[in-house]
């Protein structure tokens, strides 16, 4: 039992806990609007929806564009001044959409 809830332990503090403010990720993410829709939901097809997506995704997907892990031309520019607060409260407000 003990190694039980040693495991359940270890696990459950291997994720990532965001806790993103939703009202200054939406106000942050009005750039990101002019690609991504208003609403975050995209008018064009090659770029991707945002809303509703989960939160620890939008976080990565974000954090590795800025590090350049993940290369876009367009998406290079939008976040290289973003904090890491400001990454995590938009992805929280992304989220928090339906």
């Amino acid at each position: 039992m003990k190694k039980t809830t040693l495991l359940i332990t270890l696990m459950l503090a291997s994720f990532n806990t965001f806790a993103g403010d939703i009202e200054a990720g939406k106000a942050k993410s009005a750039v990101c609007a002019a690609c991504h829709g208003p609403e975050g939901i995209s008018m064009n097809p090659i770029w991707p929806n945002l809303a509703g997506q989960k939160e620890a995704y939008l976080v990565k997907q974000i954090k590795a564009f800025k590090s350049g892990e993940r290369k876009d031309p367009s998406m290079a520019p939008m976040v290289a001044s973003l904090t890491d607060a400001d990454i995590e409260n938009i992805a929280a407000y992304y989220a928090s959409l339906k």
